[in-house]
């Protein structure tokens, strides 16, 4: 997962969900009953949005009790942990820059991607969650959102930081707006 590439935004590619299809099998396979659910999160979830062409993915555990089992099996496919990164409740994964982690036995080279165990009341895997399912419901905010992050790319093409930090503001607004949305049903 290393940050030290510079941001690229590119269009939307149909090959990215299948890409996470064959990822989540790897996972489920290795995880067996420990993981509950493995979710595509992230610009490349979303039809049609542009995004950095790099896969973000939450494995949902149902609480942080089988946590070391889980980092053992990860550890057994080539990743490496790096505990939560500032994130409560979400632990990152690295592949240190191997193309073949996960190690499947297959030989296969992935696409980069960014892996992520979360417990299922993980505050943070909520979030991704309901930005994901407005981002899929709202084709005018993904339009601008697409937009946004290319504008940010343009600005700040080597500074990840400032980056991610210019998408906040938006991505705020999209879950008041979410929330709001959701409180008006009955």
């Amino acid at each position: 997962m290393s940050e030290r590439r510079p941001v690229v935004i590119v269009p939307y590619n149909a090959d990215w969900p299948s890409e996470f299809k064959a990822l989540e099998s790897v996972y489920v396979s290795a995880l067996g009953g420990l993981a509950a659910r493995v979710e595509h999160v992230g610009s490349t979830s979303v039809p049609g949005l542009s995004a950095k062409p790099i896969i973000d993915i939450d494995v949902v555990i149902e609480n942080r009790s089988i946590l070391n089992e889980v980092i053992a099996r990860l550890s057994g496919l080539g990743y490496r942990r790096e505990g939560d990164l500032g994130v409560a409740g979400r632990e990152a994964f690295s592949a240190d820059g191997a193309t073949d982690v996960p190690r499947d036995g297959t030989g296969r080279h992935w696409m980069a991607h960014h892996l992520y165990v979360c417990a299922a009341d993980c505050a943070e895997l909520d979030q991704h969650l309901r930005f994901r399912n407005w981002l899929r419901s709202n084709r005018d905010g993904a339009v601008a959102y697409g937009r946004l992050k290319a504008n940010l790319a343009g600005a700040f093409p080597n500074d990840r930081e400032r980056y991610t930090g210019g998408k906040k503001a938006f991505i705020e607004a999209a879950l008041r707006a979410q929330r709001a949305h959701n409180s008006g049903r009955t």
